[in-house]
């Protein structure tokens, strides 16, 4: 037996808080961590107990696969010409047949998928900040903040928002990059209208006019109480703008205003094969189709999460 040991108890004593100390915070986390991840698997056994929204989850993680794994499902490049095997129905060989370039269709379709999430992610992770604060800061504060900001909210929203992405992307110029930031600058108004009504909803709250009372800075009760309240509410409908993300990219395809050739966008590929579309359907009914799915998908998925997230649905 060790003599210190022996005639200094009290360091054994003084020791066991010190212990106990170093391992709370842990423990802590530990549980905090654990509590997340019951919560996050409650909700996801209600988001998919719904069929639809299932079918939504399903597309949409379909998506995300083809496009990480596009080299090695399409069967050829997606730029590779063969004027010997221009516009050949679907078959074997080409299963969603050719372009007028003898370019496969399948092939163009997979890459397409990684522009389509390219868009979708981009625009989302721009719009949703910036909706989100406009939001918040306009519903707190209130007076001349709120009509100053909530004007120009409602100039972008008197405009239908593909005519006002067509007027940004004539100003700056046709491209795929050109075409997210006129996207993006044509989906924010509707995220901040409805992160002001949370705000407004949440301003006069009890456990707001306590943090107010106990000195919280007002960037502190909008970063720390508030814009977590309204995630909920933003998430759906970010969701559910995902589809007209993809309508609104592919229309500017279509005309010649977003991706251009040869990239392989689905509403470019619609706007290349539109003049052989009596002839060779293929050309335009396998973009279309993907451009419906995607959309229907997101949609699906943006119910769902309303469902999940909506504390009245409980």
């Amino acid at each position: 037996m060790n003599t210190s040991q022996t005639l200094n108890p009290s360091a054994d004593v003084a020791a066991v808080p010190i212990a106990m100390s170093q391992s709370a915070p842990t423990t802590q986390a530990t549980t905090a961590t654990q509590a997340l991840l019951r919560e996050l698997a409650r909700m996801s056994r209600r988001l998919l107990r719904n069929p639809l929204t299932a079918a939504g989850v399903a597309v949409i993680l379909g998506l995300v696969a083809v496009a990480l794994l596009a080299p090695w499902i399409a069967t050829q490049g997606p730029y590779a010409q063969d004027l010997s095997a221009a516009l050949q129905a679907p078959s074997a060989a080409h299963w969603f047949g050719t372009d007028e370039y003898g370019r496969d269709v399948f092939s163009r379709l997979v890459h397409g998928a990684r522009i389509t999430l390219y868009v979708v992610a981009l625009v989302t992770v721009i719009v949703g900040p910036i909706g989100l604060l406009v939001g918040i800061v306009s519903g707190y504060f209130g007076g001349w903040v709120d009509t100053a900001m909530m004007r120009v909210t409602d100039i972008f929203l008197s405009f239908p928002g593909l005519v006002l992405a067509l007027a940004f992307v004539a100003a700056l110029g046709p491209g795929l990059d050109h075409a997210v930031i006129a996207i993006a600058l044509t989906s924010w108004p509707p995220i901040a209208r409805l992160a002001r009504a949370e705000t407004l909803s949440l301003r006069h709250a009890d456990f707001i006019t306590a943090a107010r009372l106990q000195g919280a800075s007002a960037s502190r009760i909008l970063l720390r109480y508030i814009a977590p309240l309204c995630l909920s509410s933003v998430v759906v409908r970010l969701t559910m703008n995902m589809a007209s993300i993809i309508l609104t990219a592919a229309g500017l395809g279509f005309l010649g205003l977003g991706a251009q050739a040869p990239l392989p966008e689905w509403g470019a590929m619609i706007s290349e094969g539109r003049r052989y579309m009596l002839d060779s359907w293929w050309l335009v009914a396998a973009p279309g189709g993907a451009i419906l799915l995607v959309s229907l998908a997101f949609n699906l998925l943006g119910d769902g999460l309303y469902d999940v997230l909506d504390p009245r649905s409980e």
